[in-house]
């Protein structure tokens, strides 16, 4: 249902402003539309699940964002915010805001007078503190390094692969074929000194066989 909600809004916005840099997004539910990007500030409306928005921009980090639905203005958090992304509903996350043109933009004085006026927690604008915006940190990589080689000789191949974890950790996978037997060995030493090895033998028409063995540290 939220994904014909979205879509069927993509299509409004196309036709009718190719040029925009708004982006229209869909409440993934019941949600606090804020006078500012965190739950310290006071709510202006509640935006229903399933409804359709305008999504101004975000903070940067992207966890709160500037958005407009019907007359009203405000903060969503971002995990409560659903768009299209390469043709599917998600979440609207750091790594995908850019990527559908969705920016950053900020917070001041200003956008609470231009918004905010008629409303009775106006004049307490010092009483909320500032907003803390944390930056976007990618995630750290998996894997650090990759090597790999295949040597074959005389009707027999041997392939050895290896990689290094971020933390430390590293595996090691051999597999050796000949007149129709294979063997492989995995070896994985953890970050903090455990191990872990895997046999498994193959041989034509009669099956697998697999060993395994660790040590904790």
């Amino acid at each position: 249902m939220l994904r014909k909600l979205i879509l069927a809004a993509v299509l409004v916005v196309a036709g009718t402003s190719a040029g925009a840099a708004a982006t229209t997004a869909v409440a993934t539910a019941n949600v606090n539309l804020r006078a500012g990007p965190s739950t310290a500030y006071p709510a202006v409306t509640v935006v229903p699940a399933g409804a359709t928005f305008t999504t101004h921009g975000c903070v940067s980090g992207y966890s709160w964002c500037d958005i407009g639905f019907g007359p009203y203005r405000g903060w969503v958090a971002a995990s409560y915010i659903q768009v299209i992304y390469r043709g599917a509903p998600v979440v609207l996350t750091a790594p995908v805001a850019p990527v559908i043109g969705i920016t950053v933009v900020s917070f001041n004085r200003t956008y609470w007078d231009s918004y905010y006026r008629a409303y009775p927690w106006y004049g307490r604008w010092a009483a909320y503190p500032p907003p803390v915006y944390r930056p976007y940190a990618p995630p750290l990589p998996v894997v650090t390094s990759r090597s790999g080689q295949v040597n074959c000789a005389n009707g027999a191949c041997t392939a050895t692969r290896s990689a290094t974890g971020y933390y430390g950790g590293a595996t090691t996978q051999t597999r050796s074929c000949a007149d129709g037997s294979c063997t492989a060995t995995r070896y994985t030493a953890g970050p903090r000194g455990g191990t872990a090895t895997r046999t498994r033998n193959c041989t034509a028409g009669q099956g697998c066989t697999a060993t395994r063995s660790a040590q904790r540290w």
